[in-house]
């Protein structure tokens, strides 16, 4: 229960404008700035000196251009067009191939056919430059249609796209067992929504067991799967079920977020795991900020200290 109060104190934080404009001035101005832990920047080009920063590291990436829930199709189109233009400068830059994107920036909540057909413009601008495409799972009354953009967009021959799980929704083992059935690549996350009882396990210990369950079903069963957490309890889970049951360390890979437990993902490259940064970047950071709080609100603390910092 505690955590889901949580989730709910930031998540309503989210929705102030005050806080939001607070954030805007302070958050990510100067190389220090509170934001930049968690938020490469607010340009591409800052996005390509962290990638390039993360390689340099021997870790992998992920780039995600920040923004959701757009509200017209106009605004939809120009995030659409910010993904093509985006896809033609990590070309040019020679960084690694692979974006995250979410459907309600494409209009997903506007108008399902017109969020396929963006989609499908993205990634058909990625297939002659060999980019992996990962569609990001938003809350729950996204779901259902999140996965059925991706089949038909997977049956229609676009292979280079995988999507995400949350172990927090109940209804996530029989996705998974669709998923894993046709092929398709998963990033496992636990999820950091607000959800209600009737969808969503609330205590953390049932998101956690969850987790392990799905985590192993995908070690087995899966198409290299990604295991998206910062939890040390079950990344040793992980490794431990891998190396029990005879799954190389290639077979799959670790996924965590951008400036989020940098010890973890140094150890983990470290012991020869493949690791890949989820990096967002952009000016719509302030959503995707708070719920990164809401995750781990011992984060807070961090955000204070850079707020008197730049005072």
């Amino acid at each position: 229960m505690i955590d889901a109060l949580t989730k709910a104190f930031f998540h309503g934080l989210a929705r102030s404008r005050t806080i939001e404009k607070l954030a805007s001035r302070y958050g990510m101005r100067g190389k220090r700035s509170f934001g930049r832990r968690f938020i490469a920047g607010e340009t591409m080009e800052e996005a390509i000196e962290a990638a390039r920063a993360i390689q340099a590291r021997g870790m992998l990436l992920t780039l995600d251009q920040l923004g959701e829930s757009v509200a017209t199709l106009a605004d939809a189109d120009a995030a659409t067009r910010v993904y093509l233009d985006m896809i033609r400068r990590i070309v040019e830059a020679g960084i690694e191939r692979n974006i995250s994107l979410k459907l309600t920036q494409l209009g997903l909540n506007v108008d399902r056919a017109t969020c396929t057909d963006n989609l499908r413009r993205i990634l058909e601008a990625c297939r002659p430059h060999d980019f992996f495409v990962r569609i990001d799972m938003e809350d729950s009354p996204t779901v259902q249609d999140t996965l059925d953009i991706h089949r038909t967009l997977w049956e229609h021959g676009h292979r280079n796209i995988g999507v995400v799980l949350q172990s927090m929704l109940r209804r996530s083992e029989e996705d998974l067992r669709r998923l894993n059935e046709a092929g398709i690549r998963v990033r496992l996350v636990k999820g950091a929504y607000k959800e209600p009882k009737t969808v969503a396990y609330q205590r953390k210990a049932d998101v956690d067991a969850a987790y392990q369950r799905l985590m192993e079903t995908m070690l087995l069963e899966g198409t290299y799967p990604a295991i998206g957490t910062h939890d040390p309890v079950l990344l040793g889970r992980a490794k431990a079920f891998a190396a029990d049951h005879g799954i190389a360390s290639g077979q799959f890979e670790f996924q965590m977020l951008y400036g989020v437990r940098r010890d973890l993902q140094a150890a983990l490259a470290g012991e020869g795991y493949r690791v890949r940064l989820y990096v967002p970047f952009g000016r719509q950071w302030f959503p995707y900020f708070m719920r990164r709080l809401g995750e781990r609100p011992a984060n807070v603390m961090f955000i204070v200290r850079g707020i008197l910092r730049e005072r």
